[in-house]
């Protein structure tokens, strides 16, 4: 007979194991692609057959956790299967020290184990998630938009010193930017006969953009003080930056601290310059008050 640690441990498996059963079946029910659909039903079963294993060392028939089947099944609907199922897992990890643990005491738990590790992440890695293939049209139109926009509104703010304006100029000068970078993007996949859709990767350009264009634009709607406006828009595009090398890192398998320290000192850079050009610029043109 086990000891109350180890049982403690086992129901607390068996309880992520049930959990993640629901969640893979929740997400396959709304997938419409068949392939995808098969994938994510086989991993279901894995989870089904690792409950069942281990609920025959506890004895104990053990209920899912709700609010974390609720919580991974929209974020997969939201942002992508792909990142759900990957954010979930990234939870797993943390719980590898535990089942080497307990797998010395029972082997079959180190089969759990391997096949959490391997055999189900090759199947989600085979789940073909069509967003994913846009990603990179998605980072052009991001990167564009926080490099140039974030240095227009330091430049205008300095140049300008109306908040109103700046906020009008600003999203004039956004849209028309996210409208020329989805035009390029367009013919830039259909000439370079990428294995992507043009018009779809114009779309995920241009909505990445457009996104960006009202985060960073909307403190000028809000505040009056045009430098709390574009502190305000620098921290937005920090964040934004920080939640999309998050959503990259992890959806793609790369490395999040190389992505965000890659971007934000370009950013930064960016507005820094363009607003000691500003400053220039109202200087010798006598535009501030």
């Amino acid at each position: 007979m086990f000891n109350e640690t180890i049982i403690k441990k086992l129901k607390a498996f068996q309880k992520s194991e049930i959990t993640e059963y629901h969640i893979y079946k929740n997400i396959a029910s709304r997938t419409q692609n068949t392939e995808n659909k098969e994938i994510l039903n086989r991993i279901a079963s894995e989870e089904m057959k690792h409950y069942g294993i281990l609920a025959k060392y506890t004895s104990t028939d053990v209920k899912p956790d709700k609010i974390k089947i609720w919580f991974y099944s929209l974020i997969a609907k939201v942002l992508g299967k792909t990142f759900g199922i990957k954010l979930m897992e990234m939870g797993e990890e943390k719980a590898a020290e535990s089942y080497r643990e307990i797998a010395s005491v029972i082997p079959e738990v180190e089969q759990i184990f391997r096949e959490e590790e391997e055999h189900e992440k090759n199947l989600i890695g085979m789940i073909d998630e069509e967003r994913l293939k846009y990603v990179g049209s998605m980072v052009l139109g991001l990167n564009d938009a926080l490099v140039e926009l974030t240095g227009a509104l330091a430049g205008f703010t300095l140049a300008l010193q109306n908040v109103r304006l700046i906020a009008v100029t600003g999203l004039i000068t956004g849209v028309a930017a996210s409208l020329s970078m989805a035009a390029s993007e367009y013919l830039a996949t259909k000439t370079e006969n990428y294995d992507k859709n043009p018009a779809k990767a114009s779309f995920y350009t241009g909505i990445a953009y457009i996104f960006a264009v009202v985060i960073l634009v909307c403190p000028y709607f809000i505040f009056k003080n045009v430098y709390l406006c574009l502190t305000v828009t620098v921290f937005n595009a920090i964040i934004l930056i920080l939640a999309f090398s998050f959503y990259i890192s992890v959806a793609k398998d790369l490395s999040f601290k190389k992505r965000f320290f890659e971007m934000m000192p370009i950013t930064i850079g960016i507005s820094a310059l363009t607003f000691g050009i500003g400053f220039i610029v109202s200087l010798v043109f006598n535009v501030v008050p």
